[in-house]
């Protein structure tokens, strides 16, 4: 299964000109995020508030990660506040996969920004969260929060970014994206070992997980005949044919 390094701002000196500051709302940007993540399977693991960018870096690094994205808001130079509008996307030049979905997570952000020709690509060598990190990087300038209709686009629509920047990456990863459901209790209702959980819905998929009859587990999204679920640790992919939700 996919997994993400998630890294919202730990900036909470970058003041919103509305109220908050860049740490407060890159991080419910990634809550709203996560209940579709686990939706599509897709396993995350996140920085916290207390970390820097240098201990998100060395802890992307000290893990296997398909992909590291870093959640930010921009703010322009002095001489240029609150003139200045859209989003950035950077990925490291060279990155291959980096690129791909820098320019993935940019085509879904223009259906959402208000200014979709201001929602751009850049490589970049001079920001360390694409620079210093072994997995594929994306690092995202949403808006500027010294504007005050940027900052009012990420307060008013964390769902929506959340939404649009999950798309991309269940596009990126291969899954189908999925709208988060109530998380349902459910079991495991086979007549042989064990249940199969892959990590895509694919009876070719690689198993990550066996579950035996009578096993709990989480459903957290189905698609054609497949259920994402929980399982322990191990966030997957199950038939749902074998599955009985209580």
């Amino acid at each position: 299964m996919p997994i993400l390094y998630l890294s919202p701002s730990t900036q909470e000196e970058n003041l919103y000109v509305n109220g908050g500051t860049e740490e407060q709302w890159m991080n419910r940007l990634a809550d709203a995020m996560e209940p579709y993540l686990s939706a599509a399977g897709i396993r995350v693991v996140r920085n916290t508030p207390d970390m820097s960018a240098v201990s998100s870096i060395r802890a992307s690094n000290a893990g296997n990660y398909d992909l590291h994205l870093a959640l930010h808001s921009n703010a322009a130079p002095e001489g240029s506040y609150g003139q200045v509008r859209g989003v950035l996307v950077f990925y490291y030049p060279g990155s291959v996969k980096g690129r791909e979905a820098a320019q993935l997570i940019a085509d879904n952000l223009k259906t959402v920004y208000p200014l979709p020709d201001k929602v751009r690509t850049e490589s970049t060598t001079s920001i360390g969260e694409v620079r210093r990190v072994r997995a594929p990087a994306v690092f995202l300038e949403l808006g500027y929060h010294d504007n005050p209709d940027d900052a009012s686009w990420v307060k008013q629509n964390l769902d929506a970014i959340a939404r649009s920047i999950v798309l991309a990456l269940t596009e990126y990863f291969g899954l189908p994206f999925l709208e988060p459901i109530r998380p349902k209790q459910a079991v495991v209702d086979v007549s042989w070992g064990a249940l199969n959980i892959r990590d895509r819905p694919d009876l070719s998929a690689p198993v990550i997980a066996r579950a035996y009859d009578g096993a709990r587990l989480t459903v957290l999204g189905q698609w054609q005949g497949w259920y994402s679920v929980r399982f322990g640790d191990v966030l997957g992919w199950a038939s749902s044919d074998f599955i009985t939700l209580l």
